[in-house]
């Protein structure tokens, strides 16, 4: 394993900080942040101090931040303290986003102006940050972390837009930046039952309601933190040096739009 610096975006809570946790316990460096507060339809919430407490528990390091993926200041100070601290980023995680629920019908501006804000603003200000960097120093990875709400979901109407948007901002960039050897993939969550801030902000909290009729993943489970974070550590490794503008689903067809028939009960 080549250590890599890598930036992780909403890295500290949820799918994120299984990301975070993951990547440095194989002996990456890492740089995640978050904020602090909760955010709509989210129950993630001053989560870095949980975090810091299980790194040191396990032995692990990791620089973790409070800061706004939709302020390019905030992303930027992020970038300066990876350069302060290593010197160098190689890879980035676009992790962050929020997903309430709504048609157009149901979703006001001001909180279509948010989704927007932190799911494909939130992307774009983080690599226009790091790609400099990643040009200068002879190529580098970008993991986009999407959804199967990017071909369209019912009562997801704005979340369905952002990773639509996130898609074609993948593949622009994984053509844009091809001869600068910087690989650009997507990474699609699927199966249902996925523990995050956004999913548990969806049931009320309750993990017990996640996953319920959920087709789950061919490990007959539904997929995890780590699942995901373990196709990232592939994607940002040097085995995967010539992949670019590809998505992997980590789930179950969920990058096909789905739905995956349920389980039958006779299984």
């Amino acid at each position: 394993m080549t250590p890599r610096v890598v930036v992780v975006t909403g890295g500290t809570f949820g799918i994120g900080r299984a990301i975070t946790l993951r990547l440095a316990e194989v002996g990456h460096s890492v740089v995640a942040f978050g904020l602090e507060a909760r955010q709509i339809s989210s129950i993630a919430a001053e989560a870095i101090p949980s975090l810091a407490s299980e790194l040191k528990e396990r032995r692990l390091q990791a620089e973790l931040m409070e800061a706004d993926v939709s302020n390019s200041d905030d992303v930027a100070k992020v970038v300066e303290t990876a350069l302060k601290l290593h010197g160098r980023i190689d890879a980035l995680v676009n992790n962050a986003a929020i997903g309430p629920l709504g048609t157009v019908l149901d979703t006001d501006e001001p909180t279509f102006d948010r989704i927007m804000a932190v799911n494909l603003k939130g992307p774009y200000l983080s690599s226009r940050a790091v790609l400099p960097h990643m040009i200068k120093a002879g190529g580098g990875a970008i993991v986009n972390v999407g959804s199967g709400a990017g071909w369209g979901k019912p009562n997801m109407a704005a979340y369905s837009a952002s990773k639509g948007g996130l898609f074609a901002l993948s593949a622009a960039m994984a053509y844009d930046f091809l001869h600068h050897r910087i690989r650009v993939n997507t990474v699609v969550p699927g199966g249902g039952g996925i523990v995050s801030g956004m999913s548990l902000g969806r049931v009320g909290g309750d993990a017990l309601r996640l996953g319920i009729g959920a087709p789950g993943t061919a490990a007959g489970r539904p997929a995890t933190g780590e699942d995901i974070a373990n196709a990232i550590a592939f994607l940002i490794s040097p085995e995967a040096e010539a992949i670019s503008g590809t998505v992997i689903d980590v789930g179950c067809f969920a990058h096909q739009g789905g739905p995956v028939p349920p389980k039958p009960k006779n299984n």
